[in-house]
């Protein structure tokens, strides 16, 4: 629950930034070192998604929670 709780945090430090773009962020959960999110708004449909997910989000998660190895952005 406490890394949960660390992931929160970075992504409710990264939601501004997507917000200005048109764009949000959902936390689905975190499983086996992975955490699944969701992107909204403008960000899912986004020609730079690849980048915002692995260079933005996945690179602040990755570094301040370290039992994250990676991030997921599941498209339902």
């Amino acid at each position: 629950m406490e890394t949960e709780n660390k992931i929160l945090e970075v992504i409710d430090k990264i939601r501004p930034f997507l917000i200005s773009d048109g764009g949000n962020i959902e936390y689905i959960k975190f499983e086996d070192g992975i955490v699944y999110i969701k992107l909204l708004g403008a960000c899912s449909h986004c020609n730079m998604i690849d980048v915002t997910l692995k260079d933005g989000i996945e690179m602040m998660l990755v570094n301040e929670v370290p039992e994250v190895l990676g991030v997921v952005n599941v498209d339902e």
